[in-house]
């Protein structure tokens, strides 16, 4: 059981910078994949307020939620706003994730810095098998944020309009949604939500420069799983993933863990392009 709790958390992870890649392209139409680098800043920010200053967690959380959503707010202005192909928009949210981890490296070093988690680091025994209080958070928060999200694109204007923004953008328009002002909202919420993670993310990964490019492309391949727009779709993605690397590491070794996502990945398009939970979308012309 010890490797299905690691697996789950490892997944969840992934599924947390999933969940901002989705937001980002329901209000978009595209993905940023500066996502899961924001979400390392935040994670630097946690050891800097938490381990060096000694400050509460949740006043951390706060803290990076806020910086790293000016961060993201930046991002948007200077990489995301001026481009009008917005095929264009995945080179330059990915020159904004080098600058970012630069900055992050140059400030912090290029060494993994450990991040303490505020239930502590002692394992507990669950059905056999052995897992850390922050491994359990990480999976909770994912499942909250994700029934969260949901409702709040069902029940609220924002989120409606936002879906209505998905579903088509010159109607939304037409309807008099103010598409440039809630894109931006939509980036800047990214932005606040990874920087809050931090705290909850940082205990499980370590603060490390490089965390943004490992899980940016897992966090992709699970959003192609679950299927782009679904967020329910990003919980399944994310187990999926995260238990096939954990299992395929434990038993054949590390070099197997990304052939086996990726292989599982490729079947899984094969059998359903679109994702699991995403449906094929025809129009009468």
């Amino acid at each position: 059981m010890t490797i299905i709790f690691s697996g789950l958390a490892l997944g969840a992870i992934y599924a947390l910078v999933a969940i901002g890649y989705n937001i980002v392209f329901l209000s978009q139409k595209t993905f940023n994949f500066a996502q899961a680098t924001l979400m390392m800043f935040g994670a630097f920010l946690a050891y800097l307020g938490i381990a060096v200053w000694g400050l509460p967690w949740w006043l951390v959380g706060i803290g990076a939620a806020i910086i790293v959503g000016l961060i993201a707010a930046l991002e948007e202005r200077v990489a995301v706003r001026p481009v009008k192909d917005m095929h264009n928009l995945l080179v330059t949210t990915l020159g904004a994730s080098f600058v970012i981890e630069g900055v992050a490296q140059l400030i912090w070093g290029g060494e993994p810095h450990a991040v303490p988690f505020f239930l502590g680091n002692k394992p507990l025994e669950i059905a056999g098998g052995a897992v850390l209080p922050v491994e359990i958070a990480i999976v909770v928060v994912v499942v909250l944020l994700v029934v969260a999200l949901t409702q709040f694109s069902k029940r609220s204007m924002v989120g409606i309009a936002l879906l209505g923004m998905s579903e088509d953008r010159e109607a939304a328009v037409l309807r008099g949604v103010n598409v440039r002002r809630f894109a931006f909202l939509a980036f800047v919420a990214t932005g606040m939500i990874a920087g809050f993670l931090g705290v909850i993310v940082g205990p499980k990964t370590y603060a490390v420069a490089t965390l943004g490019a490992s899980l940016a492309l897992k966090g992709f391949v699970v959003l192609a799983i679950g299927g782009f727009g679904s967020m329910w779709g990003v919980l399944v993605g994310g187990a999926i993933v995260g238990l096939a690397e954990a299992i395929a590491g434990r038993y054949w070794g590390a070099d197997y863990a990304a052939i086996t996502v990726f292989a599982i990945l490729v079947i899984i398009l094969m059998i359903k392009p679109t994702g699991l939970f995403t449906r094929r979308k025809e129009r009468t012309v």
